[in-house]
């Protein structure tokens, strides 16, 4: 019979892994690591009982906010920079290749389907700048890709987005396009503006504790899909926005930073943005992820 003590603990959980069913290559991978991990940081900092019974009623407080509208556990992670960390990771880049973010906690599925050139403020704002945004899709080799699916979303003038704010219209600022022959999308929208990620409930514990502000920079999120080609979640940041240099999420990246120009009168908007994409061979992706 084995006596556990501080010293050998981790090696007594590590070799438990698959002792009594099946385990896979990389779930012992992950569990290894994490246990190790994991025992360190309690060593490194001495945690003591009680903090460990606070940081479960911490994480069990965490799961009690998550609903349909706010999972508060990938809020969490993107305040520790967790999310924005494993999307580097997975999604390397190459060349010209479009870098991508966070989605964010703020997504939705089916947005309307919009005509090139369309808005997707279906209401007006004391203070709004509209803006008309295009640009073109290629690939690595400088083609036009056609038949992308663009997916946006923002929030509005007043910091929030419609599925947070009873007074918006259902699925305002929020839109599906699709490039043309060409690999062109075009689209009206409003200006974004700076806000802050929810601040109560655990996310806003967790903030304190950092001594972090809750503040986003102003940006666009895009979403571009099309079979044949990884899909691309990205943002486009203002490049006049507060916060861009400290973004609560620490998503912004600087070839994601896109400049706002005065309107052209043949647009009919206050502003105008032009911003490219380059989507990765789905094909190159694949090869990567094998060697």
């Amino acid at each position: 019979m084995s006596s556990v003590t501080i010293e050998n603990v981790t090696g007594v959980v590590i070799e438990s892994l698959g002792k009594h069913g099946p385990i896979t290559d990389r779930n012992r991978e992950i569990m290894t690591s994490l246990v190790r991990h994991l025992h360190d940081f309690c060593r490194d900092v001495k945690l003591q009982h009680h903090e460990f019974i606070a940081a479960c009623q911490y994480l069990a407080r965490a799961g009690q906010v998550c609903d349909d509208k706010r999972q508060e556990f990938i809020l969490l992670g993107d305040i520790l920079g967790v999310e924005v960390l494993c999307d580097m990771l997975t999604n390397s880049v190459e060349g010209t290749e479009s870098e991508s973010t966070v989605l964010g906690p703020f997504y939705r599925e089916h947005p309307p389907v919009l005509p090139k050139g369309a808005t997707t403020a279906q209401t007006h704002f004391d203070g709004e700048e509209t803006v008309y945004v295009e640009g073109y899709v290629r690939d690595a080799e400088g083609k036009p890709v056609a038949g992308v699916t663009i997916d946006i979303w923002e929030d509005a003038p007043n910091g929030l987005y419609e599925n947070h704010d009873p007074a918006q219209p259902d699925f305002n600022l929020r839109g599906r396009f699709e490039t043309d022959e060409n690999g062109h999308y075009a689209m009206r929208a409003l200006r974004p503006v700076p806000y802050p990620i929810p601040n109560n409930e655990t996310a806003g514990e967790l903030l304190r504790m950092m001594g972090h502000h809750p503040n986003r920079p102003g940006h666009l999120h895009m979403l571009l899909a099309k079979d044949g080609y990884r899909t691309l979640v990205t943002q486009i940041y203002d490049s006049e926005s507060r916060w861009l240099d400290e973004d609560s999420v620490f998503a912004v990246k600087g070839s994601l930073i896109g400049t706002f120009e005065p309107g052209r009168a043949e647009h009919g908007t206050d502003l105008y943005l032009r911003f490219d994409f380059v989507l990765k061979d789905a094909a190159a992706e694949q090869q990567i992820a094998a060697e």
